[in-house]
């Protein structure tokens, strides 16, 4: 059963479910058809985004600099020497987040923790249940370290990581054989009910929730060939389960924080092979989106914001099997020529998690060279005697 999920092609990164049941959700690091680009590193960042800032500037009306400046990022330490030495860093220092959807060290799930880290918020984890004893196996023995680097070369640290099945709300909500099934032995409390009860024992509160999961058990069908159970399984473990997340965790989120998700453009546009009914419940997450944020914002202070993401490389991409495919028709197509990063993905989530975004709520923010404007594929023969514009100093 293949897995797919949110932006950008995305994809949960697990295997296949192991109950009959069709309700089941791969927790992957999102996701994203993609995994980390390490050439675009954190030190590639351009000096003008000042995003994935480790620390505030502080800055005084003097024009002493900060005794800290060591440890800014690479990016933001550059534009404070080649400019006055003013900044807009994002701060998030004293946040908490919790990122529903990490397995492993791929993919947006993780980039987006990354970033939030680099801005000072503290990480909590929920991770499929199925994969959470690798993950947290893989992280205690270092196997993640070098991509826990942060830009002032510190090792991203995660609190505390919580098993997690968003597919399920409550414990009622479970079947007999997913309760009994090995995989989930020695696991407790990990329906979203449970998970927020039992993240409020452990810290009071949070400020920022991600959702980075999704799955399509018929992915790869298109969806004429999708059956009834396929597609309700996409549209529970895609889009509701965003709903269920944030109905959980807001009564513990402080005023004024933020939300977001993770979509992808087959949510308005056609792109064959993304089936199973994976588009349509990318587009439900998109509208619900829109009323999250009414609702949430009316009642709760709460910012929900989705971000549309192109495609990236991950393990878990390769089980749609034409990510690459998908990578260089971006490349060619998009009015920025070259392969998304995940950690430009992770800055812009950073950014709608800080006070820089207060006043963006209900939007759909593309992350994704610039694809989605584009009405045709510039590199199809029909164009061939045009004069296209392309990119001449990569």
């Amino acid at each position: 059963m293949a897995a797919a999920a949110g932006s950008g092609l995305q994809m949960a990164t697990m295997r296949p479910c192991i109950s009959s049941s069709s309700r089941r959700v791969f927790m992957g690091s999102s996701s994203i058809l993609g995994c980390e680009s390490r050439e675009n590193s954190w030190a590639k960042l351009t000096s003008s985004a000042n995003i994935a800032s480790l620390q505030p500037f502080f800055r005084s009306f003097s024009s002493t600099r900060p005794a800290f400046d060591k440890v800014m990022p690479k990016a933001m330490a550059e534009s404070s020497d080649k400019s006055s030495g003013h900044g807009l860093p994002i701060d998030l220092r004293g946040k908490r987040a919790f990122i529903a959807g990490i397995a492993d060290d791929n993919g947006y799930g993780w980039a987006i923790a990354k970033s939030l880290a680099a801005a000072g918020a503290e990480i909590l984890v929920g991770t499929w249940v199925p994969a959470l004893n690798i993950f947290e196996t893989s992280l205690r023995r270092g196997k993640f370290d070098e991509s826990r680097v942060l830009p002032d070369g510190s090792l991203m640290e995660i609190t505390k990581v919580y098993p997690l099945d968003a597919v399920y709300d409550s414990l009622e909500d479970v079947p007999e054989d997913v309760k009994n099934n090995k995989r989930y032995a020695g696991s407790s409390n990990w329906t979203v009910k449970e998970v927020a009860e039992t993240v409020k024992q452990d810290f009071g509160t949070i400020d920022i929730l991600v959702h980075s999961l999704a799955n399509g058990p018929e992915v790869s069908k298109p969806l004429l060939e999708t059956s009834r159970n396929g597609y309700l399984a996409a549209v529970s473990a895609s889009s509701y389960s965003y709903v269920s997340l944030l109905k959980h965790f807001i009564p513990i989120m402080n005023p004024g924080g933020s939300s977001l998700s993770l979509t992808y453009i087959a949510s308005e546009r056609i792109i064959p092979g993304y089936g199973g009914g994976m588009s349509s419940a990318k587009a439900a997450l998109e509208s619900d989106t829109r009323v999250l944020a009414f609702e949430a914002g009316r009642q709760h202070k709460i910012r929900v914001n989705t971000i549309s993401a192109g495609p990236l490389r991950s393990r878990a991409a390769k089980a749609i099997g034409f990510i690459d495919t998908m990578i260089e028709y971006s490349i060619a197509n998009a009015p920025l020529q070259k392969e998304l990063s995940a950690d430009e993905v992770g800055n812009a989530a950073a950014f709608l998690a800080s006070p820089l975004a207060s006043a963006i709520t209900g939007a759909v923010i593309y992350v994704d060279n610039g694809l989605n404007a584009m009405g045709v594929g510039v590199d199809s023969p029909i164009f061939k005697d045009l004069n296209i514009p392309k990119d001449t100093k990569s």
